[in-house]
């Protein structure tokens, strides 16, 4: 039975290394009895150039029809003045609510071989391993409502909300207490309960969902200490479970502790296990066509669908053990350069990874 994949290139460095993530997926269907049906579609900036919206109804259409998606990257300053429904992330946003993509699970780990690449002295980063588990399609991004308006006295008064529901806390809750029992058995809950009520009530859910969880430790942590205690003990963290835009901070930052945010993939999934694939990175417009983009956190991505979407975990490891072969081997892209090793381009990498693999 075939497995169909919706590749969305994106914008910027998008396209270059979502190729070198279809070359993996080709190694893999050539050597495992894995059918993958790859069919493309646009999404972000691209899309809006190709069709005037930055999700329109054909990707739509076949988002619903896929087993797993495979993004790249959205946005650039050239759709920087559009009319905000119209601008590439309002695309990345409306694919996540359209598909229900509510847990949003991006890992934080270091490779041995990065280690001096971390601006973090190794003692504080070496063997870090953090998984953010982060709500995806609810608070301040979604909260209505929202606007910028003139006031009678001609001030500008732009506003947002924040806001969840108790179903909402609950659902994201569960994927972050079974995620944790699958690791070290140790849940953080990130949240501001201190000032903002949205969030004291997100932290007294969690603390009624603890009780179906015995076997996981669960901890309190506000969004501020948490953002220093990265930094200052990045490895007291297992997982980590908050909210939706304190999880994309959290995230960014932990991301750093790495080394480079071009080695981090990330996995949105909905409550089938259907899944959008992306590299925690953005689309890089600066350095988009030459040739010297990460392609890893993207083929690593890649993993992650095989792992979660697709129920093929023998062949998500494969790729990890190739990407760690290849790092183990002293390839590096421009990101990650360190003395001594063999600075490569995007398509040396993808092709290392290809023969590490085989």
């Amino acid at each position: 039975m075939s497995k169909n994949i919706l590749v969305l290139p994106g914008d910027g460095i998008g396209p270059e290394i979502i190729a070198e993530a279809v070359k993996v997926l080709d190694a893999i269907q050539q050597t495992s009895s894995l059918n993958l049906r790859l069919e493309y579609g646009v999404l972000g900036g691209s899309a809006y150039d190709a069709e005037g919206s930055p999700y329109p109804e054909s990707t739509q259409s076949q988002a619903k029809g896929a087993d797993a998606v495979l993004l790249g990257s959205v946005g650039g300053p050239q759709w920087d003045n559009l009319d905000r429904p119209l601008r590439p992330e309002r695309g990345l946003l409306g694919i996540r609510k359209d598909m229900g993509l509510f847990a949003n699970l991006r890992p934080a780990i270091l490779y041995e071989e990065l280690a001096d690449a971390s601006t973090l002295k190794p003692e504080v980063v070496a063997g870090l391993d953090i998984l953010i588990v982060r709500e995806l399609t609810g608070g301040i991004y979604f909260g209505q409502p929202r606007g910028i308006e003139t006031l009678a006295n001609g001030e500008k008064r732009g506003y947002n909300t924040m806001e969840y529901t108790e179903s909402e806390i609950i659902r994201i809750g569960k994927v972050a207490f079974e995620t944790a029992q699958k690791r070290g058995k140790k849940l953080c809950s990130v949240d501001k309960y201190n000032v903002l009520e949205v969030t004291e009530m997100w932290r007294n859910i969690m603390d009624e969902l603890s009780k179906d969880y015995p076997d996981v430790e669960l901890s309190h942590m506000l969004v501020d200490n948490a953002a220093m205690q990265l930094v200052l003990d990045p490895k007291q963290f297992d997982v980590i479970v908050t909210t939706n835009m304190f999880g994309d901070i959290l995230s960014d930052q932990a991301s750093m502790l790495t080394g480079s945010i071009g080695m981090l993939p990330s996995a949105s999934m909905n409550e089938s296990k259907q899944g959008l694939y992306e590299p925690s990175h953005g689309s890089a417009p600066d350095i988009a066509g030459k040739g010297i983009a990460n392609p890893l956190a993207t083929i690593l991505s890649a993993a992650m669908m095989l792992r979660y979407s697709l129920d093929a975990a023998d062949q998500a490891a494969r790729i990890e053990a190739a990407v760690k072969a290849v790092l183990s081997a002293g390839l590096r892209t421009a990101d990650i350069m360190q003395e001594g090793m063999s600075r490569v381009s995007t398509s040396e990498m993808g092709d290392a990874v290809v023969k590490a693999m085989k």
